[in-house]
């Protein structure tokens, strides 16, 4: 109870801000996307800025700042001026695993950005080459424990939620499966259907066409629950291990001490953009959904991701 009234009490005050929130944005507004154009947050990136720029009748102007594993975009924005006109979209990377995975990063996630709003929470897909002769997530526990040594897995390198997943379902059942860190999702899928390693997690908009045309098998979903886009593939949960779920995230982060009024205005807004159907059609393509949700709901998620993803990487001991 306390609960929904401290959301209900979020959505009054988003909903009611000042006269100086009113008249925000006075000038172009500068949109970090801390990776290069192409990718899944660059996509994410450029529909919430076109809309926003719709909404507001005012530039909104993507930034590409790739470099050190999407860190430095993130850098630059917690030391950019706090007055709304300087926000990036930030990731899993960056934000839940940067401060255990580098060894020197530039900013702290809690302490000098301000939580905006939550813009998806893209599942992955446990596949596996077709040859495996595994059909669910019980059958490959059990072939992995009968077969110690036999299971490679492949990820876009150390430290990515791909292999934070793998890991992750490694530590809950037990198995043993050797890394394969790899310059990229494309190329561990690639050799998954070659039968150059076994399995990986997947992104959607990449397993998916290889599943349909039968060159990888699909065992699970990571997210707790089905996905919309995929109704007829069961949870990893489902199929053998229940309790796993893993899920990589971005969100809307603006310069800490962000006046509360503008943070309002932002979330209000880009949660008008999640909305659009035309929006949420474009999310579909690129294998996730939008979320949305209050600044302080945002936070929460940080705090419970940075905790879970933090203990995994301090565990396995990887460092960048």
């Amino acid at each position: 109870m306390l609960h929904k009234l401290f959301i209900l009490a979020a959505a009054v005050f988003i909903a009611m801000p000042p006269v100086a929130a009113q008249n925000f944005p006075t000038r172009p507004v500068r949109f970090i996307v801390p990776f290069a154009p192409g990718g899944n947050t660059d996509v994410q990136g450029r529909l919430i800025a076109a809309k926003l720029s719709e909404i507001w009748n005012q530039q909104v102007v993507v930034d590409n700042r790739a470099g050190a594993g999407g860190t430095l975009g993130v850098e630059i924005l917690s030391k950019a001026p706090a007055d709304g006109h300087t926000i990036a979209l930030a990731s899993f990377g960056n934000i839940l695993v940067g401060p255990s995975l580098f060894t020197k990063l530039g900013y702290d996630p809690m302490k000098d950005l301000a939580p905006v709003v939550l813009v998806s929470q893209p599942p992955g897909l446990l596949v596996v080459n077709p040859g495996l002769p595994v059909k669910n997530i019980s059958d490959l526990i059990a072939y992995a424990k009968a077969n110690p040594g036999a299971l490679n897995y492949g990820s876009a390198g150390n430290g990515t939620w791909n292999h934070l997943f793998a890991e992750h379902f490694k530590a809950l059942t037990g198995i043993q499966m050797a890394h394969i860190p790899y310059k990229g999702a494309n190329l561990a899928i690639v050799d998954v259907m070659s039968g150059q390693i076994q399995l990986s997690f997947a992104p959607i908009p990449v397993a998916m066409p290889q599943i349909k045309a039968g060159r990888l098998r699909v065992l699970g979903v990571t997210s707790a629950q089905r996905s919309s886009l995929l109704p007829d593939v069961p949870t990893v949960a489902e199929t053998g291990l229940p309790g796993y779920s893993a899920a990589s995230w971005f969100a809307v982060m603006a310069p800490a001490r962000t006046p509360s009024a503008i943070i309002g205005k932002l979330n209000r807004d880009i949660n008008a953009v999640l909305l659009m159907p035309e929006v949420r059609a474009a999310f579909a393509a690129d294998g996730t959904e939008p979320a949305g949700g209050t600044p302080e709901q945002l936070r929460e998620s940080m705090i419970s991701g940075i905790k879970q993803w933090g203990e995994l990487v301090r565990k396995l001991g990887v460092k960048l």
